[in-house]
């Protein structure tokens, strides 16, 4: 099956890129861009916080240091009302136009950052995120895996909020989505974000491939 035909497969689909800071996920994600144009493959991309212009008003909230007396039950609530305004104006108008939907972040940073890093209950972020996004899951959460060593050593010198929170709490965030990942292995792919630029774009395509030719069948054409 040539790229051209399976990528037809990914219309219509929402995928969500997730990974530790420093994963490498925003390479791919232009890398991941700029093959969506080269199949004709309508792509609608958009980032977590932000995306609207209600989210990127919460983003800078979120991610300034100066914020550091935020609670995190706050910052989950946070992220979860930019989500919601994103789901409403920009996912679902997307899916219903049979766009590939590629989302920088979901919910699946919240279960890590929040919930197995910052000691929410998976239970109350499943819950508060079943309002904001309406049951619309991603079918496909693509999750960029790289030690915490490397990942520390590949960020800006000039961190966000997020990015300072230092090397333990970076540790259960990778625990986090690596538990997740195997609690629900059909709605993961797993890539190993520590090898060349170029070696994980492939991993990506070949992972995206063999996902999508399990239901192309259904949904081509």
């Amino acid at each position: 099956m040539t790229s051209a035909s399976w990528s037809t497969a990914l219309r219509g689909r929402f995928l969500a890129f997730e990974g530790p800071d420093g994963s490498g996920k925003s390479t791919q994600i232009g890398r991941f861009q700029a093959w969506a144009e080269a199949q004709q493959l309508p792509l609608t991309l958009v980032r977590e916080p932000g995306g609207t212009a209600v989210g990127e008003r919460v983003r800078q909230i979120l991610l300034d240091p100066i914020h550091s007396e935020m609670t995190v039950r706050c910052e989950m609530l946070l992220y979860m009302a930019s989500r919601a305004q994103l789901m409403e104006e920009r996912i679902e108008p997307a899916i219903a136009s049979r766009a590939c939907v590629l989302s920088d972040r979901f919910v699946g940073s919240t279960l890590a950052y929040q919930g197995a890093a910052g000691g929410i209950p998976e239970r109350d972020i499943r819950a508060v995120a079943q309002v904001a996004i309406g049951g619309r899951w991603p079918d496909l959460n693509v999750l960029f895996d790289v030690d915490t060593e490397t990942a520390m050593k590949r960020l800006n010198p000039l961190l966000d909020r997020m990015e300072g929170k230092g090397m333990d709490f970076h540790r259960r965030v990778r625990d986090g989505y690596l538990a997740e990942a195997h609690r629900d292995p059909k709605r993961h792919l797993v890539i190993d974000a520590s090898r060349s630029p170029d070696e994980v774009f492939e991993q990506l395509i070949n992972g995206l491939r063999r996902w999508s030719e399990s239901f192309s069948p259904a949904v081509a054409g």
